[in-house]
């Protein structure tokens, strides 16, 4: 299969696109993860259960629909492989937040695998006070596009990860056959590549693959024990690039690498040693 982005697609803005957080939202999503943290279930405080970093990606789906109906063709929806992730949190959602998100097209250009495509995620709450700001970067394998343009707009700040080529510490991750179905389900994220074997095959993979976002938010649960005293609150910014693909079942391997003042690197590696995740940094 082929096809081709438009490079026209470029600033093209959605939204907003409105969710309401509940507290079986914000459960679900951390026990899709299998976190044991109470602090994550627990509607008695007044925010109610603890928002997971990366809950983000839950309610800024919705909005990505409406962008890619916008830009992308139906046939090319499964050729799309997340590829880099850079996260602001600007306060932590929370249970009984009406939220707002737009999406932007910043970024088509060409890759040697397909079409680079980078869309931001921009959230407020109902009264316009930011909540979380994400760069989504994937790549449509075997797809083409006509040239290479962006939109100028204030950069993200940007996350240098600490030196260091030791390994502090290394937590496995294993994960279930059936843990795509799951964080499709808790997440309310469904895509097809993740859970169908006959829609991810057609679409020139293996099989279903763990999303790109259940494995940056494991990996991120990883550093917050090691490196946070499990305090995911102190979670302000991440970033990372997703350089391999996941299968079910399957185990993978997180490594803490540099820390330096506020900053925490990352990576992972599959059970052949293969990135998975690189280049990721935290900032708490």
């Amino acid at each position: 299969m082929s096809g081709v982005i438009p490079a026209k697609v470029v600033g093209l803005e959605v939204g907003a696109v409105s969710q309401t957080i509940d507290a079986r939202w914000l459960m679900a999503y951390a026990a899709a993860l299998g976190e044991t943290d109470p602090r994550y279930y627990d509607t008695s405080t007044p925010g109610g259960p603890l928002a997971h970093p990366l809950f983000a990606v839950c309610y800024e789906w919705a909005a990505a629909l409406t962008v890619r109906s916008k830009t992308i063709k139906p046939e090319l929806m499964p050729l799309g492989v997340h590829t880099t992730h850079h996260l602001v949190i600007h306060r932590r959602a929370e249970m009984g937040d009406r939220l707002l998100t737009r999406g932007q097209v910043l970024t088509v250009q060409p890759r040697r695998s397909g079409t680079l495509v980078v869309i931001r995620y921009s959230t407020v709450d109902r009264n316009g006070r930011p909540v979380t700001t994400t760069d989504y970067g994937s790549v449509f394998r075997g797809v083409t596009t006509d040239g290479t343009a962006s939109v100028a707009v204030p950069p993200l700040p940007r996350l240098e990860p600490p030196g260091g080529a030791e390994i502090r510490w290394s937590a496995p991750v294993p994960v279930a056959a059936q843990a795509a179905h799951v964080y499709s389900e808790c997440t309310r994220i469904w895509n097809p590549i993740h859970t169908d074997i006959a829609v991810a095959r057609a679409a020139g993979l293996p099989g279903p693959i763990l999303h790109g976002t259940a494995t940056l938010a494991l990996a991120v649960s990883q550093v917050i024990r090691h490196d946070l005293g499990g305090d995911a609150t102190r979670v302000t910014m991440l970033a990372a690039r997703l350089t391999g693909m996941v299968l079910m079942p399957s185990t993978f391997t997180v490594h803490g690498r540099g820390r330096a003042g506020d900053l925490v690197a990352f990576d992972a590696v599959n059970e052949r040693g293969e990135p998975v995740l690189s280049n990721g940094v935290l900032r708490a």
